[in-house]
């Protein structure tokens, strides 16, 4: 396998598109259909499909009343922005599921929100974050030394 789609039910498809380009801090375009939408990475990998709950006979997306939206589902992206998408999902709804914390597994910093129709979304860090670079410590040499020292790079 290469790819894989995850397609959710949804009850609008161009305003959870809107969400989710805002989300991931994509520049705004419309689904290809009303009931139908992919939102895209900029190398063209598809990362999400919006699929109109009843617009089509699939078994699976007749209607959210049949079964509760995510249930079993964790929509989990890895992000390389992460301050700048936590900044963009707290525009987007009033309180995070799960405020930003260190993940133990994956070392990286994640959150969750919840979208329009209720699907639980994480966003993780691409990376675990860089420990902080100590400096140096500089020693310092006595006067009569940093004196000769001077001397033979003359």
């Amino acid at each position: 396998m290469k790819r894989t789609w995850t397609i959710l039910g949804v009850r609008d498809v161009p305003a959870s598109f809107t969400w989710y380009q805002s989300l991931f801090g994509q520049r705004a375009t419309r689904p290809g259909h009303d009931f139908f939408g992919q939102i895209v990475d900029t190398d063209g990998t598809v990362l999400l499909c919006l699929h109109q709950w009843g617009s089509h006979e699939h078994p699976t997306l007749l209607s959210p009343d049949e079964a509760t939206p995510g249930n079993g589902l964790l929509l989990f992206f890895r992000v390389d922005d992460f301050a700048k998408a936590l900044k963009r999902a707290r525009a987007l709804v009033t309180r995070l599921e799960e405020e930003p914390h260190l993940n133990p597994s994956t070392r990286t910093m994640e959150f969750a929100l919840r979208d329009p129709d209720g699907y639980y979304v994480m966003l993780s860090a691409l990376s675990a974050p860089r420990p902080a670079r100590r400096r140096p410590r500089k020693v310092a040499l006595p006067a009569k030394a940093r004196g000769r020292i001077r001397k033979r790079g003359s």
